[in-house]
């Protein structure tokens, strides 16, 4: 189990999402039906067994599930645990939210109009703002989390800058889109808006350089030297300098409880049965052809293939993150759940 430790877990815990974003399919294909609380307990003791240590709560909106409080109560004793929210329900549910180790914001500009444009919702920025701003007030771990796109590239450097100053953490995504890999993908999060495709690849190229050049200066800006170096070069000459490594140093959870190596990807368990199919030759089989996959540049797939190892993690250590602390304290003090049952 060691070589295929799973160190990171995206949950995509509902399907349910209240805005309308412009870049994402979620909210027109809206499903109702999600785990119990209960089985959401009996999920993350299985990723215990398995030794998880970061987990990312998303969906559609996880804040938009009643039970998030003692969802985010329990992972937050044994997991790293970051929660994502699109700004209009933190303030509402602020008390479930101190449990959590991270609070990402989504905000893809400091325009007011064009943020509101992009979410779909009149008066999602001033919500967005003030919620960060309340959040870092209250003492709660929040950053930004903007969506890097043909949209907003000449703006990232003036936004990371603005909130990276007031010590408010930055960490970001790239605009991508569903490149079906599977029919019966696990999540299905849109097609191709030519809108927010990245075309300006010199464009891109150079706010690798500025971020590379900025994180010199601020340990606010939450992306590692590696990964900014590598999108760079896929940029700069479409090399790839990463093997995908779904379903060996990370994998995602549906709403439904259905495990894949990517969102792209079929479901290939349940949750509930992956302790007796992790180190399968089936799973093994799997693992092999998605390092040999280049469908898509979804970067939270690219930096949990770069840093999923411990070498990996040792790597993000010494890229000074804030976080860095947390993390290597959460896995000293793991502790396997069949070892916590046997005392």
């Amino acid at each position: 189990m060691a070589s295929n430790r799973p160190y990171h877990v995206q949950w995509l815990v509902t399907r349910k999402c209240n805005y309308r974003c412009k870049g994402c399919n979620v909210w027109r294909e809206q499903d109702t039906k999600e785990l119990s609380t209960e089985e959401m307990i009996r999920g993350l003791d299985v990723l215990r067994e398995l030794g998880v240590i970061d987990i990312v709560f998303s969906g559609g909106n996880p804040l938009l599930r009643d039970d998030i409080d003692e969802i985010l109560g329990y992972a937050s004793r044994f997991f790293v645990t970051t929660v994502y929210d699109n700004g209009s329900m933190a303030l509402k549910k602020i008390d479930a939210l101190r449990k959590a180790d991270f609070v990402a914001i989504s905000l893809d500009t400091l325009n007011q109009e064009k943020n509101d444009n992009f979410k779909g919702v009149k008066g999602s920025w001033k919500k967005a703002m003030q919620t960060i701003e309340s959040l870092h007030e209250e003492g709660i771990r929040v950053g930004i989390s903007p969506t890097i796109s043909q949209s907003n590239m000449d703006e990232i450097a003036s936004l990371t800058e603005y909130f990276a100053k007031k010590e408010i953490p930055v960490w970001y995504c790239l605009y991508s889109h569903d490149t079906a890999a599977d029919s019966d993908q696990l999540f299905k999060i849109g097609k191709l808006d030519d809108k927010f495709e990245i075309t300006d690849r010199e464009a891109m190229v150079k706010l690798c350089d500025t971020l590379l050049e900025m994180k010199k200066k601020n340990s606010n800006i939450l992306i590692t030297t590696k990964t900014l170096n590598t999108i760079k070069r896929l940029y700069l000459d479409g090399e790839r300098l990463w093997k995908c490594r779904a379903l060996q140093n990370f994998f995602m959870i549906d709403h439904l409880g259905r495990v894949a190596g990517c969102h792209l990807r079929k479901p290939v368990a349940s949750i509930f049965d992956l302790p007796n199919v992790w180190n399968s030759e089936n799973f093994e089989d799997l693992r092999k052809v998605y390092r040999k996959c280049d469908r898509c540049i979804y970067l939270c797939y690219i930096v949990y293939s770069l840093h999923g190892s411990v070498r990996g993690n040792f790597q993000i250590v010494q890229d000074n993150w804030k976080s860095a602390r947390l993390f290597w304290k959460r896995r000293l003090d793991f502790k396997p759940l069949s070892l916590a049952k046997q005392q």
